[in-house]
């Protein structure tokens, strides 16, 4: 079983899912023993098709560090924070959950964009 690891020990991936606007970014990484990066990319993969058949799931993109990292990131859009959590609890992925590799460390967070004049829009 992965360890989870709040990105921002300030606000939790809980009070996250609680939130019921719109559209939102997940990020999450990924750090596994550089020996697990062949099993995480199994397993990620069939979690990845899992969420491609729950409702919300707008695309989805995985991240590898470069210069030999088994550090990960996944950047997914889902259409708002209710569809991934109904996404997050449903029981097939939660049982996926042990198939990690061992010293797996997981740190999802979500967000939104953000607008700044000039740069970039929301």
């Amino acid at each position: 079983m992965p360890t989870f690891a709040e990105m921002n020990p300030a606000v939790s991936l809980a009070s996250q899912l609680e939130d019921e606007g719109g559209p939102v970014i997940l990020i999450n990484t990924f750090v596994v023993p550089p020996e697990g990066a062949d099993k995480l990319l199994e397993v990620w993969t069939n979690d990845a098709a899992l969420m491609k058949r729950q409702p919300g799931l707008i695309s989805t993109q995985l991240h590898r560090g470069i210069a030999g990292s088994s550090t990960f990131l996944n950047y997914a859009v889902w259409q708002s924070a209710a569809h991934f959590r109904a996404a997050f609890s449903n029981p097939e992925f939660k049982a996926q959950l042990g198939a990690y590799p061992d010293g797996t460390t997981i740190s999802p967070h979500l967000f939104r964009k953000v607008e700044v004049p000039g740069i970039c829009v929301a």
